[in-house]
């Protein structure tokens, strides 16, 4: 899995920092930042839970490769 994220359309809801805080954080602007753009395997359920919950659809993932 790859993952891309548009700071461009992010809102700042935070809501994939909490669901996946190893591969997602937010700079002082409260934007997101993409701290693994290739995560490992055991965190693609909670990658994929976080765009699903990505209120401004800023999360787009693509298969690896």
């Amino acid at each position: 899995m790859r993952v891309a994220v548009d700071r461009r359309l992010c809102c700042g809801a935070g809501m994939c920092a909490l669901i996946a805080p190893e591969v997602f954080d937010q700079c002082e602007e409260g934007l997101v930042v993409l701290l693994a753009p290739g995560p490992p395997a055991t965190l693609h359920a909670a990658v994929r839970e976080a765009a699903d919950q990505c209120p401004c659809s800023a999360i787009t993932l693509h298969p690896a490769g």
